[in-house]
C-alpha cells in the first residue's frame, strides 16, 4: 500500500519568511516601498517600481476583484482530487497587486469576472497556512 500523496508546501524563504508568518497570524502581507509608495506581490528585496531596497511589510485589506480565472475540473495530483472542481483565480488586491489563488465558499460556475472578493485562510500545516479568497461579504465603498 502506497502513502497518500501530499499537497506541495510552500517552502519560505529569507524573502518570503515575513509573508507566511503573517499568513499564519491570518493576516495578508504585501510590501511598499518606503521611497516611492508603491506596492507589490510577491515578495521581493528591492521595489519593483523605482529599485528602491526600502521595502516594508504591511498588512492588505485582504481585498479586491477577481481579473480573471479559470476552473479546474481535473486535479493536477490525487492530493488535490477531493477539491475538483476549484477556481483558480487572478485577484487584483485594492492596493494595486495581483496574486494568484483560489476561490472558495462559492459554486465555480457562478464566479465572474470583476467579483469582489475578500481573503480567508487555510492552515494546511502548522508552518504553512495559504491565503485564499472568497466572494466579498462587506458591502463595496
Amino acid at each position: 500500500m502506497t502513502k497518500a500523496q501530499e499537497k506541495n508546501l510552500p517552502r519560505p524563504t529569507p524573502e518570503t519568511a515575513a509573508y507566511w508568518e503573517g499568513c499564519r497570524q491570518h493576516e495578508l502581507l504585501i510590501q511598499r516601498c518606503t521611497h516611492c509608495g508603491a506596492y507589490q506581490f510577491y515578495p521581493r528585496i528591492l521595489c519593483s517600481a523605482c529599485m528602491s531596497e526600502h521595502v516594508e511589510w504591511v498588512q492588505s485589506a485582504g481585498c479586491g476583484q477577481v481579473l480573471t480565472f479559470t476552473i479546474v475540473r481535473r486535479a493536477v495530483s490525487e492530493a488535490y482530487a477531493a477539491e475538483v472542481p476549484y477556481v483558480v483565480a487572478l485577484i487584483q488586491l485594492e492596493e494595486g497587486p495581483k496574486m494568484m489563488s483560489n476561490l472558495v465558499h462559492c459554486e465555480p460556475d457562478s464566479v465572474e469576472i470583476g467579483m469582489p472578493v475578500e481573503v480567508v485562510f487555510e492552515d494546511w500545516s502548522e508552518e504553512i497556512t495559504i491565503p485564499k479568497f472568497r466572494p466579498a461579504t462587506r458591502p463595496e465603498g
